[in-house]
């Protein structure tokens, strides 16, 4: 179980702070609950403690791994193009993961489809998603602030083309 501090990463969400653990009565039933803060938006989550292992919870990774995280980002090598049905589903289970390096894959592939090909409305809500993650929790680990983070990310990218 967290603690109250902790800096937890909630897949499909991002990485917060644990700011409260309380119990609460949905639907008849008491549980206990994580009260998440997301620095990036400010937004506040509740997540039931009995199911953050089974949903991917996980802890934020440390400062030297951001560091990689940020290099692989750069070293990532975008995937051949394949349906755009298929690509999604995979893309989905990539960020659902939990998994950053899953996330850095979806964020890079998406964001040279954009620059190239451009994106469908999905795929762009998709990428917005995916960037939120993987910046949230490189913010929060203090491997660097979001311009730098959207900045590295932007000029990888621009480097390709």
């Amino acid at each position: 179980m967290y603690k109250i501090g902790d800096k937890i990463l909630y897949p499909m969400h991002g990485a917060g702070i644990i700011e409260d653990i309380e119990e609460q009565s949905v639907l008849g039933r008491k549980k206990l609950y994580y009260i998440l803060r997301m620095p990036s938006d400010g937004m506040k989550v509740m997540l039931p403690t009995d199911s953050s292992d089974e949903i991917g919870v996980r802890f934020v990774i440390s400062r030297d791994e951001g560091m990689r995280v940020l290099e692989q980002f750069r070293k990532e090598l975008v995937p051949d193009d394949e349906s755009w049905n298929r690509r999604h589903r995979e893309n989905l289970v990539r960020i659902k993961s939990g998994d950053i390096y899953q996330v850095v894959s979806v964020v890079k592939s998406l964001m040279y489809r954009e620059r190239g090909k451009g994106l469908s409305t999905s795929e762009r809500k998709l990428l917005t998603v995916s960037k939120q993650i993987l910046t949230s929790e490189l913010v929060l680990c203090g491997a660097a602030g979001k311009d730098d983070i959207e900045s590295i990310m932007a000029d990888c990218i621009e480097e390709m083309f």
